[in-house]
């Protein structure tokens, strides 16, 4: 139990700001790992409170700030009742939580497929509704909003796809746009692999996580490619498996498995799952180039996708920019919005060329205002591009919240060689 000389440590989680009906808007805390099934929603008192969870201030340390910032008394008693209600919610650093983590961890190791996690909430579970949603109000309805959905304008096979990764809910159309690429491409195309390359939402250890199990959905699981993922594990200097554990939840790879899944139909095609998180070079803007370890990694998913010509196809689940009230900005005006439109294609210019470097420096720049999750995986792809691949930009789309105008972007891009 906390008491009044504990030091608490909230532990990394996802914090967003939501609309609430009682405080205006509180900032709630997610679990994007997996070990916790709690949500805990802060409202504006407690915040400054909660900042201060970080090991190094004790709870009366803690209370005394939080006084002075607030400008009236906060109890030594609310800290400590705050402390230990986020401690046996999982959200603190300490013996309780690393317990349960080691417990999931040992269950998701043993488990032979990855659960389809976010079924039944960000997508239909039941595969009747599930195939007519992803038919009619994704792929139809991109051909629909184009008129007569393009045909492969730059010719040549597909050997990579950049697919959104927010809710099929609200990306349908963009979902659409990216997977009608994709059905086009299979009708075609002898696919075999599909390479999936997804964002971390939960903090990772190491640049790359692999997974070495196949994907649950509700139309019916993508075995691995087991081949592939130990080559890979192989050729890695860094334990390729050490943030495992961050598949187990990630809707950025669970998203993309579902089309898939939808689209393959009966043919025999095996997934590579791979997180490419890429933290430290995000947090200091480094080039990752410049990583002995990174470039090894990248150079032998290259290899595989070379070797398997046609047969191989790499699918990046990458959204684009997070910004307004829900991620602690103000609701962006027209021409903020119109200002992101102009630099998120500069971004995509520079992918589609496609320049990795440049993709990278790009987005890297304005990281911490722009909030591009998808930085990691979509660099990852234009690095294992084989020679010769040209992109095409499908669609790009804000997706805007109608509460508050906050603003997720994403894109669907088509590599053609």
């Amino acid at each position: 139990m906390h008491n009044r000389l504990t030091r608490p440590r909230l532990r990394p989680v996802e914090s967003i700001v939501v609309p609430d009906a009682t405080h205006g808007k509180v900032l709630v805390l997610r679990d994007t790992q997996g070990v916790s099934s709690a949500s805990a929603s802060l409202p504006p008192p407690l915040v400054p409170i909660v900042a201060r969870f970080d090991g190094a201030h004790t709870c009366e340390q803690i209370a005394r700030e939080a006084s002075q910032e607030l400008g009236e008394e906060v109890p030594v008693a609310l800290i400590v009742k705050l402390a230990n209600d986020l401690d046996q919610a999982l959200f603190l650093e300490g013996a309780r939580f690393h317990e349960a983590r080691a417990q999931v961890e040992r269950d998701f190791t043993e488990a032979p497929v990855r659960a389809a996690s976010h079924a039944g909430g960000a997508y239909f579970d039941d595969p009747h509704e599930l195939r007519s949603y992803l038919d009619d109000k994704c792929l139809e309805a991109a051909k629909r909003a184009d008129g007569e959905q393009r045909t492969a304008s730059r010719g040549g096979s597909l050997v990579a796809l950049v697919a959104p990764h927010i809710d099929p809910w609200r990306g349908a159309v963009g979902y659409g746009h990216a997977y009608g690429a994709m059905r086009r491409a299979l009708e075609a195309q002898e696919v075999s692999t599909f390479i999936l390359l997804g964002t971390s939402h939960a903090p990772m250890r190491q640049p790359f996580a692999l997974c070495r199990k196949g994907f649950a959905t509700p139309l019916g699981t993508l075995k691995p490619d087991l081949e592939a993922i130990d080559a890979l594990a192989k050729a890695a200097t860094f334990d390729a498996y050490a943030d495992q554990i961050n598949h187990k939840r990630e809707h950025s790879l669970e998203f993309q498995a579902v089309f898939l899944r939808h689209l393959v139909g009966h043919r025999d095609a095996k997934i590579v799952p791979v997180l490419a998180g890429l933290g430290e070079h995000q947090a200091h803007a480094t080039d990752p180039a410049s990583d002995g370890a990174v470039e090894k990694f990248l150079g032998a998913l290259r290899s595989i996708v070379e070797a398997g010509r046609g047969r191989t196809v790499l699918v990046a689940g990458a959204d684009l920019a997070h910004i307004g009230p829900r991620f602690g900005d103000a609701p962006p005006s027209d021409e903020r919005l119109a200002d992101l439109d102009a630099t998120d294609r500069g971004s995509l210019e520079r992918a589609t060329a496609p320049d990795a470097r440049e993709f990278w420096s790009h987005v890297a720049r304005d990281l911490d205002s722009r909030r591009v999750c998808g930085l990691g995986p979509i660099y990852s792809l234009l690095r294992a591009l084989p020679a010769g691949a040209r992109g095409d930009l499908l669609h790009y789309e804000q997706t805007i919240d109608a509460e508050d105008r906050s603003v997720v972007s994403h894109a669907a891009v088509g590599y053609f060689a």
